[in-house]
């Protein structure tokens, strides 16, 4: 399902957007030496409920999962990159963590992740990754516009993380969102520009650049769930979702105090 939203969902989208990003900043000021997963898994559940929302995640039961997730963030370090399920973990300094986060409010939803180094420590090839999905994010956000195509999104995002030298892994990408968190269009992390279907007006997109230092292939976990890198390499995930407008790309999962 392609889901193309009206004004009145598209207002509801920016709330909720700058929800998830308002949650995600403080997780990540919190986010210390110390600070044990299921902590940060339960200030999650504690931030959505008072703010009258609805997790995406804790009844999520897809394919490619083992039952339901079970928890109201992901939660992925090091190794890990995406569908990190929390457990009894204590961060430690130099720690690269990826938070992932979708929510639902006034029946529309928005996802976005960041990943950041914990404490002092800031080692190279973390920054590396780290950087060059962030850059990614950006260079697929600017190719979004009414009348681009898919294509060109996966085009700007692949080009940007393979000049960086990151192998992609095509099994998980972008997606479109609305009143349900997955929705298609699939958007890969790499692709050719003119391909695919035409963005339009009231589409929206949840961008998400990931890559591992040196490998594509991915090994599921024992949750079922959180997926690494098959050699134990680090790994790195950012992601906004957006709205395609008359205008251009509309980053919906800004912090409040800077969202328009």
């Amino acid at each position: 399902m392609i889901e193309i939203l009206s004004p009145a969902q598209l207002a509801q989208a920016r709330d909720t957007g700058a929800l998830v990003a308002d949650i995600l900043q403080t997780l990540k000021s919190r986010s210390t030496i110390g600070t044990n997963l299921l902590d940060i898994d339960r200030w999650t559940k504690t931030m959505i409920v008072e703010a009258g929302a609805q997790s995406c995640y804790v009844d999520y039961e897809p394919s490619f999962g083992r039952g339901p997730f079970g928890h109201y963030i992901c939660t992925a370090v090091n190794d890990a990159v995406l569908h990190g399920r929390p457990y009894d973990y204590t961060l430690a300094d130099g720690d690269l963590l990826t938070l992932d986060l979708a929510v639902s409010k006034g029946g529309v939803a928005a996802d976005a992740a960041i990943s950041f180094i914990v404490g002092e420590s800031k080692p190279p090839e973390s920054v590396a990754l780290i950087s060059a999905t962030e850059r990614a994010l950006r260079a697929g956000i600017a190719a979004a516009r009414p009348g681009a195509r898919i294509g060109d999104i996966s085009h700007a995002i692949g080009s940007v993380l393979s000049e960086a030298g990151y192998p992609i892994n095509t099994e998980f990408g972008g997606h479109g969102i609305g009143s349900t968190m997955h929705q298609d269009p699939h958007v890969s992390n790499t692709g050719r520009p003119g391909r695919g279907y035409k963005l339009r007006p009231g589409l929206l997109l949840a961008l998400e650049p990931w890559v591992m230092a040196d490998t594509a292939e991915l090994v599921t976990d024992a949750d079922g769930w959180t997926l690494r890198s098959a050699t134990g390499c680090r790994t790195a995930h950012s992601e906004h979702t957006i709205a395609i407008t008359a205008d251009g790309a509309e980053i919906l999962t800004l912090p409040r105090q800077t969202h328009p």
